[in-house]
């Protein structure tokens, strides 16, 4: 069951990706002009993808760590907070740099 998903989603990949092929004209006809909103596109969702596995597995860390010792709450919410803060910021320079790709 798990292949064939991963058979469907390839091939749902492949289909959605068949407008960078047709794009002639972009970026003055270059060929690796086309390339450039589909890189961006797999790029941020990578860094998106990756940054929620990230945050899942810091909060998981956390709720495990309060239920074994609820009296380390403040300490283990500030790290927590200051985690999640520094894995969404990765997500955004990200997004930051691909836009900025994109659009020059």
């Amino acid at each position: 069951m798990k292949k064939l998903q991963y058979v469907f989603m390839s091939l749902a990949a492949l289909l959605l990706a068949t407008p960078a092929f047709a794009a002639d004209a972009v970026n003055g006809g270059s060929p690796a002009g086309q390339w450039v909103p589909l890189a961006a596109a797999l790029g941020m969702a990578l860094a998106a993808g990756l940054c929620g596995l990230g945050q899942g597995k810091a909060t998981a860390s956390a709720t495990e760590a309060l239920a074994r010792n609820p009296g380390a709450r403040p300490g283990i919410f500030i790290f927590l907070i200051l985690g999640l803060a520094f894995i969404e910021s990765l997500a955004l320079f990200t997004f930051v740099i691909i836009f900025l790709k994109v659009q020059a």
